[in-house]
């Protein structure tokens, strides 16, 4: 059974950071590209970040592009968010997720995904 547990999140100021890290278990991480998904409340889940299964391609989202930086650690099974900069619209919950390509790549899109972790940004 694949499951995917967030954590890190947590309120913070506009101007702060945060670290969220993803614990994956139950299928082959290190076969799978990962990706970071949002939802903010009342919209629809939005891309986040994506990175390949072995770490050497990432990509980001507009909206969050330069602020934040996505890692991963094959050895441990974990994909990490480093989030810097924050600003009010970043407030959502954060998913970790599969990407379901085959190429080894990114490519923007999840299906399976955790149970999320609250992001706030507030002063």
């Amino acid at each position: 059974e694949v499951q995917l547990v967030e954590s890190g999140g947590g309120l913070v100021q506009p101007g702060g950071s945060l670290r969220l890290s993803c614990a994956a278990s139950g299928f082959p991480f290190s076969s799978y590209s990962m990706a970071w998904v949002r939802q903010a409340p009342g919209k629809g889940p939005e891309w986040v970040s994506g990175i390949s299964r072995d770490g050497g391609t990432t990509d980001y989202a507009d909206s969050v592009t330069g602020r934040f930086t996505i890692t991963r650690d094959n050895a441990k099974a974990t994909v990490i968010l480093e989030m810097k900069s924050l600003k009010p619209e970043d407030t959502a919950v954060y998913y970790c997720a599969t990407d379901p390509t085959r190429s080894g790549l990114v490519s923007r899109r999840w299906d399976r995904r955790g149970q999320g972790t609250q992001v706030t940004v507030s002063s």
